[in-house]
């Protein structure tokens, strides 16, 4: 038994989801819309879509469309996942969940009246990182964890220039000025797919921008935001705290590696660097980088690839690394791109798989909001100048 599939945003992300979604044996018909025709078409025809719609609301009154999977603006995502459950369709969402506690909420409140699947897309949940600390926390292998570090590390020069004038049009530099704490779930979702907590309150600081270019600058942001570096502590349910840094300007090899982690606990720690990871206990250090380390399947010259920045095409040519468990992935996703260290095909996989035995996905809408607002609570901390403001929880998901 198959769904079909509506893809909303036909920009430079959704079309590697395309390809993923159109192969799964879970998926039947793919259908795309796009608020410029054109790119919807161009989609369409470089993956052999089912056809076009010409509108969000076309999309959700067919009859041909069993779910919808959201790549549009990174700020419209709570308003369009609410149509889509409303309009009787199961919902993947790309990050961030929402931007505001008030829209998470509703999405909550929806899923719970409709029943139906919602997945965020965090990459940072099947991170080789993140997958080998949840690994070892489950055998205990930290003892008590008490503290860890997550690092989104993407610096505006190495092709997010190109990426906003993409998305963006004529006022890209409005958009480009998004705040980074409002982009959290790559940094904060990361340390908390591995550490089951949550987090319960934080303090931030930002760091104004001064390159003087008209992106960051407050008169000119759509979000009346100047910040483009900020950091944020956050203190967790059950005692312990985590780090994040949300960095926009920074000398650091982004296409390497941009999101990185580190955990310590009372027996055992992990580090990672761009290049580099290490497991240390009490008597030494042991070198895991290669069991890390996502192998390219894909050519960063790929015909497919041309339309995104050479500095941003790594993200989308990961392999898997050996850390990650293929053997639960459909046999069609062998020879397929993947990107994002590894994590594409088991998002696609994670939210075919919830739809088809109506069970919740690995990053259900409870599980979402956690990943999501502690960075919407610590940008209004930075606004006001690092005070300490609680974060309110959602809860868990409900028992099946």
């Amino acid at each position: 038994m198959t769904f079909s599939l509506g893809i909303v945003g036909a920009g430079q992300f959704s079309g590697q989801f395309a390809k993923l979604f159109l192969a799964h044996p879970g998926v039947g018909d793919v259908y795309v819309t796009d608020l410029l025709p054109e790119r919807a078409e161009r989609l369409a025809a470089a993956e052999g879509l089912s056809g076009t719609f010409p509108s969000y609301q076309a999309m959700l009154e067919s009859e041909a469309v069993d779910a919808v999977a959201i790549f549009t603006q990174r700020w419209t995502h709570g308003p369009l996942v609410v149509q889509g459950l409303n309009a009787g369709k199961h919902v993947y969402s790309a990050v961030p969940m929402a931007i505001t506690r008030d829209e998470i909420a509703t999405i909550i409140d929806t899923v719970r009246a409709t029943g139906l699947t919602y997945m965020m897309g965090e990459t940072s949940q099947y991170n080789p990182a993140t997958v080998h600390a949840r690994d070892r926390i489950a055998d205990g292998a930290f003892g008590r964890l008490f503290y860890a570090e997550g690092d989104y590390v993407h610096d505006m020069d190495l092709g997010f220039y190109e990426a906003y004038q993409y998305s963006g049009g004529e006022n890209w530099k409005a958009t480009a000025s998004y705040p980074p704490l409002l982009y959290p779930t790559h940094s904060v979702g990361g340390v908390l797919g591995a550490w089951r907590t949550h987090a319960v309150s934080v303090s931030a600081i930002g760091v104004r921008d001064d390159r003087g270019d008209g992106v960051f600058d407050e008169e000119i942001s759509q979000f009346g935001n100047d910040f483009s570096n900020a950091t944020a502590l956050f203190e967790v349910a059950g005692g312990g705290s985590f780090r994040t840094n949300e960095f926009r300007r920074v000398g650091y090899p982004s296409h390497i590696r941009e999101s990185r982690f580190r955990f310590f606990g009372t027996e055992a720690s992990m580090e990672q660097l761009a290049t580099v990871a290490f497991w240390q206990d009490k008597k030494g250090v042991k070198d895991i980088s290669e069991l890390l380390e996502p192998k390219t399947t894909l050519s960063p010259d790929d015909p497919s690839l041309r339309h995104i920045a050479p500095e941003l095409r790594s993200a989308f040519t990961s392999g898997s690394a050996p850390v990650h468990d293929r053997a639960r992935l459909p046999r069609e996703f062998d020879h397929l791109p993947n990107g994002h260290e590894g994590s594409h095909h088991f998002l696609v996989d994670d939210f075919v798989t919830a739809v088809a035995t109506r069970t919740l996905p690995s990053v259900n809408a409870w599980v979402a909001a956690r990943y999501t607002l502690p960075g919407i609570v610590a940008h209004e901390s930075a606004r006001q100048g690092g005070v300490r403001l609680e974060i309110p929880d959602f809860g868990d998901a409900p028992a099946a």
